[in-house]
């Protein structure tokens, strides 16, 4: 069965934003996107549909045996800009952790590289997104 959830995160540190998270249920297999918002929760689907699936998209498959765990999962960019690189890493770590495929859309603007902040967002972004997950498989 193919779930959908959406998930809003207000932000633990004051100079970062609020984050947004929509997360597909698929068959052994997670698609989520997340990113920054500037709305209120109750305005949170507002926030996913101007969201930009293709700013870093990135495919990873869990390791196939106990063998290959100390191998990175497999994993591929699906669509990148050449200012962000986040999604891979993220979704092998994911893949990992949850033993499922994961595609994973990370959107952070370009206005948080030039301020600095991106690092701070996708940091946050990470444990929001294994939080969100973790509640997501005990339900």
């Amino acid at each position: 069965m193919i779930t959908q959830e959406s998930k809003f995160f207000a932000s633990s540190d004051a100079s970062l934003p609020p984050l947004v998270m929509q997360i597909t249920h698929l068959v052994g297999s997670y698609m989520i996107w997340i990113g920054t918002t500037d709305v209120q929760p109750e305005n949170m689907e507002a926030a996913i549909s101007r969201g930009r699936l293709c700013q870093d998209w990135a495919c990873a498959m869990p390791p196939t045996s106990v063998r290959c765990s100390t191998v990175p999962p497999a994993a591929t960019s699906i669509c990148r800009s050449s200012a962000s690189d986040v999604a891979l890493p993220m979704a092998q770590r994911l893949a990992r952790r949850f033993k499922k495929q994961i595609f994973l859309s990370v959107d952070i603007p370009p206005s948080f590289a030039v301020t600095g902040q991106a690092p701070q967002i996708a940091v946050e972004m990470e444990r929001r997104a294994f939080a969100g997950l973790k509640e997501t498989e005990g339900s």
